[in-house]
């Protein structure tokens, strides 16, 4: 996990390296936007922290740059206003936000997945036991229905003692 710093002040190199020390995570400097998309396309970052000022003269390159940044979570300062103190409390910030953002995705995910699951044994189950209540059904698809209901029955067993979903802290 690597964090790109972009902004046009000097001294930038310097606080992607107390910005590394603070947050035990790699940071990389650019100086610039074209140094930003450069180091945007030959690598992956979890975040990106951006001089406020940097793109509001050019939507365009904003755009452009946006395209590039991937899943990273952007991170908007003032340079000039920010220590790196501050700076490092506000990424801890965004990279927790985002980690509870993804948790709680997962969990949605995961419970939407159950609900399926669920709702299909159950009419799996209900299908073949109609089924089985047909006089007309023949001894061996009887015995296979039967097979059915019954892996149905263990399936909607398991289901319901065992969530998919982990529990919330």
């Amino acid at each position: 996990m690597k964090i790109l710093i972009v902004t046009g002040m000097e001294g930038a190199e310097n606080c992607a390296a107390a910005l590394s020390r603070l947050l035990e995570i790699e940071c990389v400097a650019a100086n610039g936007r074209k140094a930003a998309i450069t180091a945007l396309k030959r690598s992956e970052y979890a975040a990106i922290v951006l001089d406020e000022g940097l793109f509001d003269a050019e939507p365009a390159v904003a755009d452009t740059f946006w395209e590039y940044a991937g899943l990273a979570i952007p991170v908007h300062v003032n340079f000039a206003l920010s220590g790196v103190q501050r700076l490092a409390r506000e990424i801890r910030l965004a990279l927790n936000r985002r980690e509870r953002e993804r948790a709680l995705a997962h969990e949605a995910a995961a419970a939407a997945i159950e609900s399926e699951l669920k709702s299909t044994v159950a009419g799996l189950l209900l299908h073949s036991q109609l089924a089985l209540q047909d006089r007309g059904v023949s001894p061996p698809l009887a015995e296979k229905l039967r097979l059915v209901a019954d892996l149905a029955g263990n399936l909607r067993q398991q289901l319901s003692h065992s969530p998919l979903t982990p529990p919330r802290l």
